[in-house]
């Protein structure tokens, strides 16, 4: 299975955690790490998986290499309906308000382009004691699950 993880982030946590996953997964898949920034969503298709892990910045904003990723999502509405997706969200509960909002604003936006989500979004909250890796890679274990059962 060909799975492409995709980050956002501002600090580089979110690709240091699609690193962790893709270790975890072990040989099994071809995957690839790659920036939102590097991303035309418009290419994005069904000969893929891809995970999704975006971090959230200032007031509940994207970082900003994610931001044109959205914008492209935004102007242009892609048909995404062939594409999968499963994605993971780094935030901290000291801002509730805008908790993780990164991951929740691409989220809604690629099932409003059509994409299908497998699982639910995983979270993580900096604020707990929990390093994101410990959250992140069950979560990650639990879509692969889903993601084979579904192919049985």
């Amino acid at each position: 299975m060909n799975i492409q993880f995709l980050y956002g982030t501002e600090t580089g946590t979110a690709e240091i955690l699609c690193e962790d996953i893709e270790a975890d997964l072990g040989d099994g898949y071809s995957c690839t790490v790659t920036s939102l920034a590097d991303v035309d969503p418009t290419e994005m298709n069904g000969d893929a998986f891809y995970i999704i892990v975006s971090s959230t910045y200032g007031n509940g904003d994207l970082p900003m290499a994610a931001q044109p990723f959205y914008d492209k999502l935004d102007a242009k509405k892609p048909d995404l309906s062939k594409v999968r997706f499963a994605i993971f969200g780094l935030g901290d509960m000291v801002f509730s308000e805008t908790f993780a909002f990164g991951s929740k604003l691409l989220m809604e936006k690629l099932l409003e382009c059509g994409a299908k989500m497998v699982g639910e979004r995983g979270i993580h909250d900096a604020s707990s004691p929990d390093m994101p890796e410990d959250i992140a890679v069950p979560w990650a274990q639990e879509i692969m699950g889903q993601l084979q059962a579904e192919a049985a």
